[in-house]
Formats: structure tokens, sequence, C-alpha cells
């Protein structure tokens, strides 16, 4: 049963293990103006992560769910976080809302991510939840309990307590950052990147464009084409053994079979790594199977080469001065220069691209603008003081 304080008492979290109690739970959540959320997972020897414990948060109340409990339906939080009158709110939201969508078939709605919005407010690249809770909490978060077996159980006093720390600083962060961000005019901004989180296909990889992540150095159209087949392979054999992949066959491993194209058991085993049980067995044989349907598409069928980008290199000196615009805007701001634009988007706005991110939304406002105006010759860069500040008309 679920173990409750006394109204007024501030020491333990409620430890919820049973199915009314967290209905009751969420019930009274669902009349807050906001729930504050975190989980505890493990994954380590699995592909998909097994979810453990469950933090929320209203304004007062603080809930530690035991989601391993025997017999606990987690129904109710479902309801929760599909209520969109209420705001969830997390800090470095990916994972905790990956394992929802696996578990709910949705994402939690509507959705606050902590660490973007400390981006836009101009806290830095990824601020940790500890630099966030020092800076707008005035609280030091002991991690002492960063690494527990969450699957192990009983849960220990300690495990409870610093489970139930990481969603009741995140109440005073989130007031904090929603109150400097409505005064700074940037509610907006943050709206326009938790649209972005909300995607479901945010979170699902595509087995067809694993291959992509390997970056493969090489322009020959079969060779491409086996290593899409074999990551495609490995990504969704991962998922049906509940490994993860790179336990299953190693990033090397899967760029050599695709270089050597294996047809037997025998020529498969060969490859660094795979071991004649697996060649021989249910894995090896799918794998192989992958490889000679790829073996037997039309050259048409096979992954295009990457092109590259038409006209001559941008010019080094050009990426660099945007680089230099784009860390004095950020200064200029009050915001992280990675949400901004990332090096690979100089680089493209050098060579005469346009339709990047940074030429779009409050970006454009904020970086884009100028840098169009910076590569047109009008606006230049000089020295203030000890900034750098952007001379003439944008």
């Amino acid at each position: 049963m679920s173990r409750r304080q006394p109204a007024g008492a501030a020491s333990a979290p409620a430890l919820i293990t049973d199915t009314a109690s967290l209905a009751a739970l969420c019930e009274r959540l669902r009349q807050e103006s906001f729930v504050t959320v975190d989980t505890e997972f493990m994954r380590e020897r699995t592909y998909w992560p097994e979810l453990c414990v469950v933090q929320l948060a209203g304004d007062k109340e603080v809930a530690v769910v035991d989601a391993l409990a025997p017999g606990l339906d987690l129904g109710p939080l479902g309801a929760l976080l599909a209520d969109e009158a209420v705001p969830k709110v997390f800090h470095a939201a990916r994972q905790d809302v990956e394992i929802f969508l696996l578990r709910f078939g949705a994402v939690p709605t509507p959705l606050y991510d902590t660490q973007i919005a400390a981006m836009v407010a101009g806290f830095g690249d990824q601020v940790s939840y500890d630099a966030l809770a020092r800076a707008l909490a005035n609280a030091s978060i002991d991690k002492a309990h960063r690494f527990s077996d969450w699957a192990a159980r009983p849960l220990s006093p300690a495990q409870i307590a610093y489970a139930a720390a990481d969603v009741t600083h995140l109440r005073d962060i989130y007031r904090g950052l929603t109150a400097r961000l409505e005064r700074d005019g940037r509610a907006k901004w943050v709206a326009e990147e938790m649209a972005a989180l909300a995607e479901p296909a945010t979170y699902r990889a595509d087995p067809e464009t694993q291959w992509e992540r390997l970056r493969p150095r090489s322009h020959n159209r079969r060779f491409l084409g086996a290593l899409r087949a074999a990551a495609a392979w490995r990504e969704r054999e991962a998922q049906r053994v509940n490994i993860p992949r790179q336990r299953l066959v190693k990033d090397e491993t899967l760029l050599e079979i695709a270089a050597t194209a294996p047809e037997t058991p025998a020529d498969l085993a060969r490859a660094r790594g795979i071991s004649e049980g697996f060649a021989k067995g249910k894995s090896g044989a799918s794998l192989l199977a992958a490889l000679a349907e790829a073996k037997a598409l039309p050259e048409e069928a096979l992954p295009e080469v990457p092109r590259d980008r038409a006209g001559p290199a941008p010019s080094p000196a050009l990426v660099a001065l945007l680089k230099v615009l784009l860390a004095a805007q950020s200064e200029a701001h009050h915001v992280a220069p990675r949400l901004l634009a990332s090096s690979e988007e100089l680089e493209r706005l050098a060579a005469g691209e346009e339709d990047l991110p940074a030429l779009h939304g409050w970006r454009r406002e904020v970086f884009g603008e100028q840098a169009l105006a910076l590569k047109a010759g009008r606006v230049a860069l000089g020295v203030e003081g000890r900034r750098v500040k952007v001379i003439g008309a944008g």
C-alpha cells in the first residue's frame, strides 16, 4: 500500500505501490497548474529501457511510484500524462519521454523541458539539473545514488529521497525559468522548441536510416546497400531479442560484414566478433538473408552516394566570421550558441544554402538576419570595450 505523510509533514515523500493510491495521486495532480516528472530506469543490458521508478510532484505533494510493484497498473499515470490541461515538466526529457511513448503510445502533453528552456534563457549548452538547482532553487543535489540498481527491491529510504529530489527542486527551476522567459519575451521561443519534442518520430529510430549513423567513407553503392541492410537488420534484431545494438554486433563488425558480404555461415563466422554459434543460429541466418536481399537489389534501389555541395567549398574565413557573429549574438541575447546554429549549419550557410533552421523562426530574428547581412556586406563586426558588436544597419 501507499505510505503517505500526514498533512503538513515535510519529511519522506510518498511511496506508491498500488493502483488505487496511484489513481488517487494522479487525480490530485490533475488539479495542479503543472506536474514535474522524472524516471529511473535500467538499460545497460537491454535495448528497451526497463522503467523502474516514476517521480511526480505538484505544488506541494511529492511521490515516488514503484513501477515494478506487483499488480500495479500504470494506467492512471498514462491518463495524467495525456491530460492537456496540465503541463508536464521534465529536465532533459528525451529518454523519459521515450519510455512513456513505449509504455502508453503517446508523448506526454503538453511537454516542457527545462534543459531546453535554460538554453533559451542563457544558461549555456545542455546545462545540468544540478547547476539549475543551485542557480534557481538554491539547492544542492546529492548524486550518490545516480548509479543505483533501480530494479533491485526493496527501494531504500535513501534511494526514495534521491529520486524525489529530482522533481522537488524541478518545481522551483520551472517557476524561475518561466518567469525569466516571460520577462524577456522568450516564451514563444521555448514553445517552438517544445513542438519538436512533442513529435513521436523524434524518439523512434528508423531501421532503414541507421546505416547513416556509421558515416561510411565509400562511394560504392553496393557496399552502402549491404551496410543499409545489415544496420537495419541489427536494429530490428536488437529490438526483438531486447539487447543493446552494440552487444548484438559492434559497429566495426557491421562495416566489415558489409564490405565482405558473406553468403554462408562459415563466411559470416570469419568476421571479427562473430562466433560460429551466432553465424549458424537464427540471428546469423536472418542477417545472411538480409544481405542476400540487398545483393539482389537493382542499381536504382541502392542508397544514393551523398553528393558534395555544389560549387566551391565555403571560405574558411567566412565560416570563421560567422562563428564570431554566432558567439556575439549568443552573448548579446543570452542564449546558448548551440541552440542557434551548429558548426555544420554555419558551413552550409557560408556555402550559400538558406533552407536551414538558423534562418527560420526566432533563430532568424536573433542570428539569421544578421548572418545574411554579414554575408552580403551590409554589416560588419567590430569591438566595443570587451565585446564584439555588429556595425551597420542589419
